[in-house]
């Protein structure tokens, strides 16, 4: 079998890997525009379940990973500086870079044909091939070049963010909120290493432009949210990695494959990333193709296979990322409740989490919330 794959982020990587590691004598090549040590952003975030699939896929890859790994128990939520926190929320961080880092090697250990600093500029070209990946992210080239084929569906959330770091190390799964001259601002913020926290700041666009980001340079707006979140950084600067204000897009496709053409992670969907990472999302398209592959001898098959035991997960995942991100989009119209009650209606807001399940992980925050509901 011969596979080519365009892009080399994690969804192509773990594919190769998979596809690879199954049968040796697979030919793979992944063709990435970057160079291997390239990567934008910080930390991203596993849940436990998504760390049971890839042990249970491939052992070596997990246990690397393991190795880096950073975890936590608690979700907190800090409104104006006072905290609530949220214990029974298990959850992983990790750089981006040391993925792709672990993921590379393996590649390699496994004759993997890595291709970097390789722009694709006709994905047609390609197809001389049984199986052609497109797993190169939300701008996807093969994505675009066959639209009439997959039918995309992008959508551009109102507000604005901003993917920075900072040497502050967050306790746990933080969402801050907080007040500014210009309006609020919230962060999503997490430790992934023993020297740096991913941190991300959101606003509405009115926000935004009020503050004048729409015109800073990158100085500017390092200082400017620096000052903001004064309090809840602990008097820590932001950092930047080519870091820009941006808008959620949020990817569909009412067709996943064609032919011998299939989309993978961020070219095929994408949710909110307050509900957890694209690097999750895209492993998991791995290994699901990976075994749907495996199973069926002829490639179509497969890919309606692949299809139909995927879709049914992104979409119940993307809908609830909706109500997420439409929370986070009118979050400053909740800020004048109580902390705890401001906590649960974070903690509620994808429907994804009831109270039976926070009563299981954390009583002592229910009974909390539940005294405060009572006396409001």
């Amino acid at each position: 079998m011969k596979l080519h794959i365009v892009g080399g982020g994690p969804a192509g990587l773990y594919l190769a890997i998979l596809m690879k590691k199954r049968d040796p004598a697979r030919q793979i090549t992944i063709y990435e525009r970057s160079k291997a040590d390239l990567t934008w952003g910080w930390g991203v975030v596993f849940s436990d379940k998504t760390l049971g699939y890839l042990e249970g896929s491939d052992q070596i890859a997990h246990e690397r990973l393991q190795q880096k790994l950073v975890t936590w128990n608690d979700v907190v939520v800090m409104l104006r500086g006072e905290e609530v926190r949220i214990h029974g929320n298990p959850f992983s961080s990790i750089a981006r870079i040391e993925i792709l880092k672990i993921l590379h090697e393996r590649c390699r250990e496994l004759d993997v044909d890595l291709r970097f600093e390789t722009d694709v500029g006709n994905p047609e070209s390609l197809r001389d091939c049984d199986l052609l990946v497109g797993a190169d992210g939300i701008n996807s080239i093969v994505r675009t070049t066959w639209q009439d084929a997959f039918e995309p569906d992008l959508h551009v959330a109102s507000n604005k963010y901003i993917w920075l770091g900072t040497p502050h190390l967050f306790n746990g799964l933080t969402m801050a909120f907080t007040d500014s001259e210009a309006g609020p601002f919230a962060a999503h913020a997490y430790r992934f290493n023993d020297t740096t926290s991913t941190f991300i700041a959101e606003c509405t666009e009115a926000t935004w432009r009020k503050a004048g980001l729409n015109d800073a340079s990158e100085a500017q707006t390092l200082a400017y949210m620096a000052r903001v979140f004064e309090r809840e950084l602990g008097g820590q600067p932001v950092l930047s990695n080519a870091s820009r204000w941006i808008n959620f897009i949020r990817v569909k496709n009412a067709n996943w494959h064609f032919d011998n053409v299939v989309l993978l992670g961020d070219a095929l969907h994408t949710a909110h990333f307050s509900i957890g990472s694209g690097t999750k999302l895209a492993m998991e398209d791995s290994i699901t193709l990976a075994r749907c592959l495996d199973a069926e001898t002829d490639v179509g098959a497969a890919l309606a296979a692949f299809e139909t035991e995927r879709r049914p997960v992104v979409d119940k995942l993307q809908a609830a990322a909706q109500k997420s991100r439409t929370w986070f989009e009118n979050f400053g119209d909740k800020m004048d409740q109580p902390p705890v009650l401001f906590a649960h209606d974070n903690m509620t807001r994808s429907g994804r989490i009831d109270m039976d399940r926070l009563r299981d992980a954390d009583p002592a925050f229910v009974n909390a919330y539940e005294a405060a509901a009572g006396a409001s």
